[in-house]
Order: structure tokens, then C-alpha cells, then sequence
């Protein structure tokens, strides 16, 4: 390895840790709260090494938009070629709770606390992008499902049926973040709530 290879190796592998411990403290303690220099101390460096990868703290939030919300549109992707729609929504359910538990981080940040949203932003992230928002291939499923007389006649409303299996899986997902192993409920796993959220929304939409 070059010595050039070697330093942009060493220099991505601080970018990464800036992320990982920006996501962890924003998700923690909201954006407002977090400072450039709480981030630097979280993983022994100066705050003048954080400004060498990121001018201010709003585009460090914007590449962590940018790089969690491309990880998590992938993950929905990934299971896109599914060509039966019922079966590619059970697998975009199993795939969005798999991110979760995975990234539980990426998640908070993304999901659970206040975020930036202006347009251009939002653009940045891949949003309203078939090749990368994960939302606009949900939508797509179930209008193809409606299309398909796959579902109950009264529902025609593709973006209710995307948002109401969204909030579904998000329940799910959120509940086992942030309360799991709180001793006085018997837990099941998260892999048992799931399975049973996802085929009883379907089996409540189809025809």
C-alpha cells in the first residue's frame, strides 16, 4: 500500500468515527445540544481535527442524513425485484425491522429525533428518487397491488396503506429501541413481534 492509500485510509477511518460518534450523541441528545467540541471529546481528538473533515456541525448532520438514509433505502432495495407484491411488501417489512435492530443509531437519528429538512437537503438524501427512497418503492408496491386487485376494493389510497405499514413497522421497531428489556413485561423477540405485525397488516389489506 502507498503511502498515499495508507493516509486516505487513516483519513476516512477518522470521517467514520466523527460519524459514528455524531449519530450516537445526536440520537441521544438532539441536535441543539450537541456541540463540535462534545464530539471531538467523545473520541480523543481536537475539535480542529473535526473542522478538517467538516466545516460546521450543520454539514456534519447533513452527511449523516445523507450516508444513514442511502444505507437504509438500500437495505428496502435490496428486496426490490421481488415481482409479487404482497410477498415484496412482507420482505420490505422484514428488511426496514433488519435495519433497526442492525443500526439501532442510524435509526434514532433518522426516525426518532428532530432532523433537518429543507429541500435541497432532502433532494441530497435521495428522496422522491425511485433508484433511492425506499418510501416511493413502498408506494409503488401497493399501487401495483391495487392494480393488481390484490387488496380489499374500498382501499385505493396507496399513500395511506404506505404510511399506515410504515407507522406499523416503525411501532415495532421503536418500542423494542427503547423499551426492550424493561424487566416487567415478558418480551418476545423482535423477529416474533415483526413477523406477527407484518402478516396481520397484510392479511388486514388484502382482498
Amino acid at each position: 500500500m502507498s503511502i498515499s492509500d495508507r493516509r486516505e485510509r487513516e483519513r476516512q477511518n477518522v470521517r467514520n468515527k466523527i460519524l459514528d460518534a455524531a449519530r450516537k450523541l445526536f440520537a441521544a441528545e438532539g441536535y441543539d445540544a450537541v456541540t463540535m467540541r462534545r464530539i471531538a471529546l467523545a473520541i480523543e481528538y481536537s475539535p480542529t481535527t473535526i473542522y478538517l473533515h467538516f466545516k460546521d456541525k450543520e454539514a456534519l448532520i447533513r452527511e449523516l442524513c445523507r450516508v444513514d438514509s442511502l444505507t437504509f433505502s438500500q437495505a428496502l432495495l435490496s428486496v426490490a425485484q421481488e415481482p409479487q407484491p404482497l410477498e415484496r411488501l412482507r420482505r420490505i417489512g422484514k428488511a426496514y425491522l433488519a435495519f433497526g435492530e442492525a443500526h439501532p443509531n442510524h435509526y434514532r437519528l433518522m426516525f426518532m429525533s428532530t432532523r433537518l429538512n429543507e429541500p435541497d437537503q432532502l433532494a441530497e438524501m435521495g428522496h422522491g428518487n425511485p433508484e433511492t427512497d425506499g418510501y416511493i418503492k413502498l408506494l409503488d408496491t401497493f399501487r401495483e397491488a391495487i392494480d393488481q386487485a390484490l387488496l380489499a376494493p374500498e382501499l385505493v389510497d396507496p399513500h395511506l396503506l404506505a404510511q399506515a405499514f410504515w407507522a406499523g413497522m416503525h411501532g415495532v421497531v421503536a418500542i423494542h429501541i427503547t423499551l426492550y428489556g424493561d424487566p416487567w413485561i415478558e418480551w418476545r423477540s423482535l423477529q416474533q413481534t415483526a413477523e406477527l405485525m407484518i402478516e396481520t397488516m397484510i392479511r388486514g389489506v388484502k382482498r
